[in-house]
């Protein structure tokens, strides 16, 4: 036995986690073969939300940059609600295809389906699926060894995600440490973080964007101006137009937002967490423009990163539809027509039309995530 292979030693490398789940599933196939797609769908409380997330079956995914509300999916409603898992071992006795992720499943050719609920010390974040293309394979023999790669799947999100929210936890709390008092509200964060996932969703066949970027863009775009805790009060908080000397501070926190994030990751030991120069990038990249003459390394076009791209066009979008000391908010006709005015010199083109095209989706989020004027 002295050549013997752990056959999940890919687990303890670092991967990135939608490769652990695809090794996961091989695993999971040699004793379980008739199990041909497990799929993640994380939860937003705040928007009652599920977005898919990862999936292990390469092209075959029906669910690609899916989210919906939960309400609207009343039998995973009742899996939360109970707290147990459910089965379907034939669908086409269950529901009646009224609701379109039901229907998208069916048309794939998926017959029967296994979902877990993933919790974390009693939160719920999110379903595990597990999908097969053969009907009455979820026997109680079969269902017993899903259950342990459920919960190894469901370790490995609450793990990822876990990593992900520390890092985001450590920096914010690194600003409010600094006592930093700038004019950007928790309702716009929650507004442009996702105004840049409407964004990202909508460039996502183009740029082949997976399901996993478009969660790093949203959990991420909060963070893009967290160098402005190294900008002193009297700049920061200026009310008239900066000189030349405090312009040029101001532009520094583009740069410094990039330091932070760098020592953060250091002093947290984050540093191997994947995907994280996503963050860098809307850190240090947000403020480059199309035309090349931003800041600060005056980037041209496409050579700034998409998600900086992405980014830039949500944070331009809400602080022109928001209120602020010195001006009222725009309508939202006023801020389009400005960001199309923008679009190809300062903006990118193609994400401003994204966010254009979203504008009903636009609106429930404001409607949602309203500005609050005494808080």
């Amino acid at each position: 036995m002295d050549s013997y292979q752990d056959s999940l030693e890919a687990l303890n490398r670092n991967l990135p986690l939608r490769d652990k789940l695809i090794q996961t599933h091989r695993v999971m196939q040699a004793q379980l073969p008739f199990v041909a797609r497990v799929a993640v769908a994380l939860y937003d409380p705040k928007t009652n939300l599920l977005k898919s997330y990862l999936h292990s079956s390469g092209e075959d995914d029906p669910l690609s940059r899916y989210h919906a509300s939960l309400s609207d999916a009343p039998s995973l409603a009742d899996i939360l609600k109970e707290g147990r898992p459910r089965v379907i071992n034939n669908m086409l006795t269950f529901d009646d295809g009224r609701h379109e992720h039901t229907r998208r499943i069916g048309r794939q050719g998926y017959a029967a389906s296994y979902t877990m609920p993933i919790f974390n010390n009693g939160a719920f974040v999110g379903f595990v699926f597990f999908n097969s293309r053969e009907r009455d394979v979820f026997t109680q023999a079969a269902l017993n060894q899903l259950d342990v790669f459920g919960h190894l799947v469901a370790l490995m999100v609450v793990n990822e995600m876990t990593a992900m929210r520390t890092l985001v936890a450590a920096v914010t709390t690194t600003s409010h440490f600094t006592h930093v008092r700038d004019v950007e509200t928790g309702s716009h964060i929650d507004r442009m973080s996702r105004y840049a996932r409407l964004i990202a969703r909508e460039l996502a066949p183009r740029h082949r964007l997976d399901d996993e970027y478009i969660e790093h863009v949203f959990m991420y775009s909060p963070l893009h101006d967290i160098g402005k805790i190294a900008i002193p009060d009297r700049i920061l908080l200026k009310p008239g137009r900066l000189d030349a000397q405090e312009s040029e501070i101001m532009r520094g926190h583009a740069r410094k937002g990039r330091e932070i994030i760098d020592e953060v990751l250091a002093n947290f030991g984050l540093d191997a967490l994947q995907h994280v120069n996503i963050l860098r990038n809307i850190a240090e990249y947000h403020h480059e423009a199309m035309n090349g003459k931003g800041y600060p390394a005056s980037l041209e076009g496409e050579g700034i990163p998409l998600e900086a791209r992405i980014v830039a066009v949500a944070d331009v979008f809400d602080a022109l539809t928001s209120p602020r000391p010195y001006k009222d908010a725009w309508t939202n006709d006023e801020a389009f027509a400005t960001l199309q005015r923008l679009a190809g010199e300062t903006l990118d083109g193609e994400c401003v039309q994204a966010l254009v095209r979203g504008r009903e989706e636009v609106e429930r989020i404001q409607e949602q995530f309203s500005e609050d004027r005494i808080g």
